[in-house]
């Protein structure tokens, strides 16, 4: 949720009359996300989290693990209520951030740079931890975000089964369109344990990218903003 601070006649608030969709419209119009019509937005935690468990049950025992063994029994529901309560609940369009954004009253024209946001996602190709680190920049063009809001928006697209770069635009976008700036920059390197933990087994690479974007663009910023990360 975008709060307007200004239409409920506080302090330094800026008016920023944005339909949370629009905001989500990565989450809804592809990449794997579930539209807005889907079945599963239909259906409660608990509806979930009991679909879940039973498709769970299902794979351990056709891997031949015994679930009448007292540490695994609890398992299915276990990894159920982590699916849903943590590690994608980034797909629950109710889970979203609540946004505040307030007017630059000190008129701060220079960028703002949220370095070193921790990153836990999940590959979606095999549904296995992505574990890093983002790094936010924006120039403000009159609007102004609190600085926990970014940790949070970078954890709420993350907590979903993700590929790195496309996580990394839907950060950069929604925060063009929540800050109404085209000058925005997200970098983020992570290690991805379908790469470290199988097939190639490499546990020393990791992976960088990058949504430089207005201002961000010209090498002058660039370079600015890539000393103020590292």
């Amino acid at each position: 949720m975008i709060r307007d601070e200004s239409k409920e006649r506080k302090p330094n608030g800026v008016a920023f009359g944005l339909n949370h969709l629009s905001v989500l419209r990565n989450l809804q119009d592809g990449g794997g996300q579930p539209g807005a019509g889907h079945a599963a937005l239909q259906l409660s935690r608990d509806e979930k989290i009991e679909q879940i468990s039973r498709h769970f049950r299902g794979i351990m025992e056709t891997l031949g693990l015994d679930l009448s063994d007292d540490s695994l029994r609890d398992t299915p529901g276990r990894v159920a209520k982590m699916y849903v309560d943590e590690v994608f609940q980034g797909l629950d369009p109710e889970r979203k951030p609540a946004i505040t954004l307030f007017q630059n009253r000190f008129q701060y024209d220079q960028m703002l740079v949220e370095k070193d946001i921790t990153l836990y996602s999940y590959c979606e190709h095999h549904f296995v931890p992505i574990i890093g680190k983002a790094h936010v920049g924006y120039i403000s063009s009159g609007k102004v975000i609190g600085l926990s809001k970014l940790n949070r928006i970078v954890q709420y697209y993350a907590r979903r089964p993700q590929v790195q770069e496309r996580l990394t635009v839907e950060i950069g976008q929604a925060l063009q369109e929540i800050l109404d700036t085209e000058d925005v920059a997200v970098m983020m390197e992570a290690t991805h344990l379908c790469v470290a933990s199988r097939g190639v087994q490499d546990i020393q690479s990791s992976t960088i990218t990058a949504f430089l974007e207005g201002r961000f663009r010209q090498p002058e910023t660039k370079r600015d903003f890539l000393s103020f990360i590292h």
